[in-house]
């Protein structure tokens, strides 16, 4: 058997639901480990600092925040290929409601001050929570992506038909609608 690929998943802004659809492969897992070692996932292992050199890489989310876009900056640099993953890394989706508020102030004020039952004000913790970007982006307005897997979430069935290929060397064929239905 040939060398393993290095796989990889992060996860920024958004509900962590393509990652729930990248369990339901469920058995599928076992093939999946056969051709990969998963190096960094937020359900695949518990490392913490994103590993040099990773093969293949499955970004969820949007960017939101400081914190997203350096996690990012720094995955597009380490890896080959970069899949965006989901609607709300290929498009912002439900994430960049936001956007519709105006800036990263306005959103704070309106999130904390206007609409505060109790005691508002305004949370400001240097280095403890992540400060917003002016606007939430989809990844590919940040870095350049190889491929884009949309679905809220992707179901299992797309996940598979599309990282299967790239486990094998092979190009995955991301057309028809079972593979490029946003929703």
């Amino acid at each position: 058997m040939s060398e393993k690929i290095k796989l990889a998943t992060i996860w920024l802004a958004g509900c962590s639901g393509c990652h729930m659809s990248f369990l339901d492969l469920d058995e599928w897992l076992f093939e999946v480990a056969k051709f990969a070692d998963i190096v960094y996932s937020p359900v695949g292992c518990d490392l913490k600092e994103y590993p040099e050199n990773v093969d293949v890489c499955l970004v969820e989310g949007a960017v939101a925040n400081e914190e997203n876009w350096e996690l990012l900056l720094k995955v597009r640099k380490r890896t080959k290929f970069l899949i965006s993953f989901g609607d709300c890394a290929v498009t912002a989706n439900v994430p960049a409601m936001r956007n519709m508020l105006g800036k990263a102030d306005q959103v704070l004020k309106r999130s904390y001050l206007e609409l505060g039952d109790v005691t508002p004000q305004l949370p400001h913790f240097p280095g403890i929570v992540p400060e917003l970007l002016e606007r939430v982006s989809p990844v590919h307005e940040v870095v350049q992506i190889d491929m884009f897997i949309p679905g809220c979430p992707p179901s299992a069935p797309r996940i598979q038909a599309a990282i299967e290929p790239l486990l094998k060397g092979e190009t995955p064929k991301m057309e028809g609608r079972d593979m490029i239905k946003f929703g």
